[in-house]
């Protein structure tokens, strides 16, 4: 062919090597999606899916590390140009930091799934569940932000420029080193702070908390925020550090039953033990309450009214809402047939009066 006539020797030596090399790449790329093909099916067999779990977490990171060995492998017996072998070394070198890096993440991604699969956050009393839930998610989210800035740190120490400049500020370290650390000082402190709610669990997975006027149920952790889903299904973020900075209000810190209170003015004249023997009634006959606290007392006394307060108890955040409002709603029609009742009665007529 006319163009590979006009190349010179060393040109076409090295678009030798960069066929063998893309076609080293590609065979180890089809030996990947064999390979792996193989495996998904000897591990769909296993029940337990530990098996099915770890091929499915290695497929992607294997998808640059196959090709990665092929290439070096045949970098390694053949001779190459100086204009093909330098860059094609700091491209490996590239791909190499950034397949162990994946490689690691997905360790600790697995590892993290196979640890909560021993929990569930769907059981009645969880609190259990949510403590390990909220530690792996962090420490997990911690290591993989790690990994990331080493593997990032290590990437461009691998460029001679790059290499001088770190030598140069490591030597030279004041001001530099000073804005540098104050500008990274909210992440690092976010990062420091998830290891700390890691390790104390003032907050968890599915905790219900107040933060200023705010109430909403924990949805996720992060290594910097944590996202809050609210009861009309907004989704409020809080920097980790307000939650070891700011005080707030847990209300699943220790269990998640949860005690609430109704209260309703009522008349003068309405019997305090009718009212409580209508909410001992009301209580038994739904399964919202969990049997444990159940009280009417009167909590004021007004000129024209009655304060009475009526506390209830739930297994949960939510059960405890529902049997609020339905032990309100039960109590005002009672209240609403006793008052009519009593209002509708005839007055008694004193005897010897016409």
């Amino acid at each position: 062919m006319p163009f590979l006539s006009a190349l010179t020797s060393a040109q076409h030596d090295g678009l030798v090597a960069l066929a063998m090399v893309l076609v080293a790449a590609a065979v180890a790329l089809a030996l990947q999606r064999v390979v792996f093909s193989v495996l998904a099916k000897l591990s769909a067999r296993h029940e337990n899916g530990v098996a099915s779990a770890m091929v499915r977490r290695a497929r992607a990171p294997s998808e640059l590390v196959f090709p990665l060995v092929a290439v070096e492998f045949v970098v390694a017996v053949i001779s190459l140009p100086v204009w093909l072998k330098e860059p094609l070394e700091r491209i490996l070198g590239l791909c190499i930091i950034a397949a162990v890096a994946w490689a690691v993440v997905a360790l600790i991604e697995l590892a993290g799934v196979l640890a909560k699969r021993r929990y569930r956050l769907d059981a009645e009393d969880n609190l259990h569940a949510r403590q390990a839930e909220t530690r792996l998610d962090i420490l997990n989210r911690t290591a993989t932000t790690l990994v990331l800035i080493i593997a990032v740190a290590i990437a461009l120490m691998t460029f001679p420029p790059i290499r001088a400049i770190g030598t140069t500020l490591l030597a030279s370290a004041g001001l530099v080193g000073l804005a540098v650390g104050f500008a990274a000082r909210p992440f690092f402190e976010n990062l420091v702070a998830g290891l700390q709610l890691a390790l104390t669990q003032p907050i968890r997975i599915d905790d219900v908390v107040v933060v200023g006027t705010e109430t909403g149920r924990i949805e996720k952790v992060t290594a910097t925020f944590v996202v809050l889903r609210l009861w009309d299904l907004r989704r409020l973020v809080v920097p980790l550090t307000y939650f070891l900075s700011t005080p707030f209000q847990n209300w699943t810190y220790s269990s998640a039953n949860l005690t609430g209170s109704v209260v309703l003015p009522i008349e003068w004249a309405t019997p305090v033990a009718e009212v409580r023997a209508e909410v001992e009634r009301i209580l038994a006959q739904t399964p919202l309450w969990d049997r444990k606290v159940g009280s009417v007392a009167v909590t004021d006394a007004k000129e024209t009214s009655v304060e009475l307060s009526v506390l209830v108890s739930a297994s949960d955040s939510s059960r405890l809402f529902e049997l609020r409002c339905f032990v309100r709603e039960q109590l005002v029609d009672f209240l609403r047939e006793r008052t009519a009742a009593l209002h509708a009665a005839p007055e008694s007529v004193p005897a010897g009066v016409a």
